[in-house]
C-alpha cells in the first residue's frame, strides 16, 4: 500500500435510496484513517449524505444519526395520497410523483442550519486559486440532478447561473439535494425557476449519472494533488416495479411497471460498467448492499446495521490496498501498476 502524500481526498457518493446508509460506514472508517474532504460530490442519497459531510457534520454524528432514523418518515403523503382507494395512483398522475419530499427537505435544512450552521451555497464557497476548476465551481459541495425540460444533466450549484439565471451563493443547500434524490414516479418532481420566468422539471440525478466519479478531475493537465475517493452502491438487479411503487398496487405489468423497471434499471444499473475502467476502479469502494431494495424505508434496523457495517468493511478493504502510485498512473492514461 502506498499513501497520497496527505490524508486528503476528494468524495464521490453514489445514489441508492437507503443504501446511503453504507456511505456512513464507509466514511467514519476513512475518518478514523484520518482523511479530510475538502470537496464532495453525490447524486441522490448520496447528496443528502454528502451535503452533511460537506457542511462539516462528522462521521461520529452521522453515525448517530443512522442509528435513530426513522426513514419510513422520508415516505410523506398529501392528503391526496391518504385516499383509501385510489388516491396514491392519483397523486401520481397529477403530481408525477407518491411521495412528497417535504419531510426530507425539512429534515436537511434543519441539520444543516443548526448543526452545521449551512444553509446556502454560499456557506460552502471555498478559496482555492490552485484548482483546476473556475471560480464559480469553488464549492465544497456539488449535486446532480437531471433536468428533464432541457434532457441534460445538471451540477448544483455549478449550473445555477449558467442555466437559470440564478446566484449560486443565494440557492438552500436543502433544495438542491431535494432535486437530486427525486426518484421519479416516487417523490414528485422539483420545479426550478429561473430569473427569466422559465421554469424547469428536476428529476434524480441518477437518471443520467449516478456515480460521478470523475466531476474533480483536473482538466489543465496536471496532476492531482490529492485523489478522489468513490463509493459506490452495488444494488441487486433487476428490480421489482411493484416494490418500487408499493403502495399504488399496480399490476407487475403493462407499461407503468415496464417504465418503473426502466427507471430504476437507469439509476442503479448503467454506471456498473464504470467499474472496469481502471481510472475508476483505483478509487472506488464497493459496498455490499445485501439486496436491500433502495426505495425500502421500511428496513428492519438489522438490515440498517448490516448496510452501515458493509460501508466500514468497504472502506477497510479499499485502504487496505490503496494504491497512490496507481492512482497517479491512471491520470497518466496507462494502467495501474500490480499490487
Amino acid at each position: 500500500m502506498t499513501r497520497s502524500p496527505s490524508l486528503t481526498a476528494d468524495l464521490v457518493l453514489e445514489g441508492g435510496g437507503v443504501l446511503g446508509i453504507g456511505h456512513v460506514g464507509a466514511i467514519q472508517v476513512l475518518e478514523d484513517a484520518g482523511y479530510s474532504f475538502p470537496r464532495v460530490a453525490g447524486t441522490s442519497a448520496g447528496s443528502i449524505v454528502g451535503a452533511l459531510v460537506a457542511a462539516g457534520m462528522p462521521a461520529s454524528r452521522l453515525t448517530e444519526i443512522m442509528a435513530t432514523l426513522d426513514y419510513r418518515r422520508f415516505a410523506d403523503r398529501s392528503l391526496l395520497d391518504r385516499v383509501p382507494i385510489g388516491g396514491p395512483l392519483l397523486s401520481l398522475l397529477l403530481d408525477d410523483g407518491v411521495f412528497e419530499g417535504d419531510h426530507l427537505r425539512e429534515w436537511l435544512g434543519n441539520l444543516l442550519v443548526d448543526e452545521c450552521g449551512v444553509e446556502t451555497f454560499a456557506d460552502l464557497a471555498v478559496d482555492d486559486p490552485a484548482s483546476s476548476l473556475p471560480p464559480e465551481r469553488r464549492f465544497r459541495l456539488v449535486v446532480t440532478a437531471t433536468d428533464v425540460t432541457r434532457g441534460e444533466l445538471v451540477h448544483l450549484p455549478w449550473d445555477y447561473e449558467r442555466i437559470y439565471g440564478l446566484v449560486p451563493g443565494r440557492q438552500r443547500v436543502a433544495d438542491a439535494v431535494r432535486a437530486s434524490m427525486s426518484i421519479p414516479f416516487f417523490f414528485e418532481p422539483v420545479t426550478l425557476r429561473g430569473s427569466n420566468g422559465t421554469s424547469s422539471t428536476l428529476v434524480d440525478g441518477g437518471v443520467l449519472s449516478n456515480f460521478p466519479i470523475d466531476v474533480f478531475d483536473r482538466t489543465d493537465g496536471q496532476p492531482p494533488r490529492w485523489p478522489t475517493f468513490g463509493v459506490k452502491l452495488l444494488p441487486v438487479l433487476p428490480m421489482d416495479a411493484a416494490k418500487l411503487l408499493p403502495v399504488v398496487g399496480l399490476v407487475k405489468h403493462g407499461p407503468v411497471a415496464l417504465a418503473a423497471d426502466l427507471v430504476m434499471t437507469t439509476i442503479v444499473g448503467r454506471d456498473q460498467a464504470h467499474l472496469a475502467k481502471p481510472w475508476v476502479k483505483v478509487r472506488t469502494m464497493q459496498v455490499d448492499t445485501g439486496g436491500v431494495n433502495p426505495v425500502d424505508f421500511g428496513l428492519s434496523r438489522a438490515q440498517a446495521t448490516t448496510l452501515f457495517e458493509n460501508g466500514r468493511t468497504a472502506a477497510t478493504r479499499f485502504l487496505a490496498g490503496w494504491d497512490w502510485q496507481g492512482y497517479l498512473a491512471t491520470h497518466r492514461g496507462t494502467e495501474p501498476p500490480r499490487t
